[in-house]
């Protein structure tokens, strides 16, 4: 194909999808991209591949304006990748979380930003795991017997007398960088009722699958790095809360921890505006806002206080107080941001509304981690699981957060789904 035809090809599928604009939200960037779409040049449009699932999610939609504007993308000829589209630990519906693969499969499905949740090693180095002590769930590690021999607890196997659950709990902490590279990533499950480590290492939930769960290759945080700026997209590794006490060995110091994550980013060159550093401990931003402000100017503050502080109740003095502070970010669950309204409509939560009231960004997680909508959702859906009854009402939940709620990003277990909508509905 000539770049003449190529270009052609390129304009026939941005005029794809005209019908929708009216249905488009603001399409304000994350950040500037390290890799500008003019370099990354048509390949953008050719790499990408979204497979069946969004399309067969807008099939399962109800009728309406929503649909039928969505339905008008569906022969694209390319999908561009967008920053709205942030690739939780990868694509973990399907792929092992955290893995090279499962990060590769991200960026392919469109995903402009991708996770690396970061904590440590026993000889004190970064690596990407959900948390610091799920290798028991995630990994083979309890497989493998000179290591399993160094986990926290080892294997105990159920016991149905006593109505006792199968039990492990292996760390990174309790291994080395090389150690931890030995292993294969699995789909992070287990089984309560094993007796076996084998029947344990096997509880995959019936709708995700192992298919792609031979031996998932698990990353440092700075092979991740690597592999994000081969792949062309933007960063956002979360440092984790140690589950071991701190200062770690008695000299490495939270402080020390979150200044190490960053340092990795400087040591390969990233511009600080390619980089989304989240935590869930404000303490950890603040020190990023002192210590590196062109890093921290993207942080994220992930909150989690909608579910963990039952006294918590929003109001505009506190989000006010964050943005004083140089929180410029914030990232509370799906469903803290949406409600519904006497009609059962989606619209947004009061939390949502002072948050952007008080001038900070939003960004959300998780989508399509519940499982199958049938039955109004799970976890993330809880404030709005009336008005949820199908999957393909997660393009409905999308769009609230797009349009009405104005978020800039949303994690999700499957970037396709995120990517397509992103690509119809014209954000970058």
């Amino acid at each position: 194909m000539n770049i003449t035809a190529l270009l052609a090809l390129v304009s026939l599928s941005l005029s794809i999808g005209v019908n929708a604009a009216k249905y488009q939200v603001s399409d304000t960037p994350l950040v500037e991209a390290q890799t500008s779409d003019k370099a990354r040049g048509a390949w953008d449009f050719l790499a990408n591949q979204l497979g069946p699932r969004p399309f067969f999610l807008v099939d399962d939609m109800d009728e309406g304006a929503l649909k039928s504007a969505l339905q008008q993308c569906k022969n694209r000829l390319f999908y561009r990748k967008s920053n709205f589209s942030i690739g939780h630990r990868g694509a973990p519906m399907q792929f092992p979380e955290h893995t090279k693969e499962s990060y590769q499969a991200a960026a392919k499905m469109g995903a402009g930003v991708v996770e690396c949740d970061v904590t440590f090693t026993a000889d004190r180095q970064l690596v990407c795991r959900h948390s610091q002590c799920d290798l028991h769930t995630t990994t083979n590690i309890l497989a493998i017997p000179e290591l399993a021999a160094k986990c926290s607890e080892p294997f105990v196997a159920a016991n149905p007398a006593m109505a006792t659950p199968a039990t492990a709990r292996c760390c990174t902490s309790d291994i080395t960088l090389s150690e931890f590279k030995s292993l294969c990533g699995k789909m992070d499950a287990s089984n309560p009722n094993a007796t076996t480590v084998a029947e344990y290492l096997n509880g995959t939930a019936d709708w995700r699958t192992d298919l792609y769960s031979q031996c998932g290759t698990l990353l440092s945080h700075s092979e991740s790095i690597d592999l994000f700026k081969r792949l062309g997209v933007k960063m956002t590794p979360e440092l984790k809360a140690p589950s071991v006490a701190m200062p770690f060995q008695g000299e490495y110091t939270q402080q020390d921890y979150a200044q190490q994550m960053i340092d990795e980013y400087k040591a390969q060159g990233v511009r600080p505006s390619s980089v989304l550093p989240q935590s869930f401990s404000l303490s950890d931003v603040e020190y990023w806002i002192n210590h590196e402000p062109r890093f921290a100017r993207q942080a994220v503050y992930l909150d989690d206080r909608v579910y963990n502080d039952p006294e918590f109740s929003p109001t505009l003095a506190d989000m006010m107080a964050l943005k004083a502070r140089g929180v410029n970010i914030i990232a509370p669950p799906m469903w803290a941001l949406l409600t519904l309204d006497e009609q059962q409509q989606l619209v947004p939560s009061q939390y949502a509304q002072l948050a952007k009231q008080a001038g900070l960004e939003i960004i959300t997680w998780t989508l399509e981690r519940d499982g199958p909508l049938a039955n109004g959702g799970a976890w993330y859906h809880q404030s709005i699981s009336p008005a949820v009854n199908n999957d393909g009402d997660t393009f409905q939940v999308l769009h609230a957060l797009a349009r009405k709620v104005g978020v800039i990003g949303v994690f999700s277990d499957w970037p396709a789904t995120t990517s397509y909508y992103a690509n119809c509905m014209n954000l970058r």
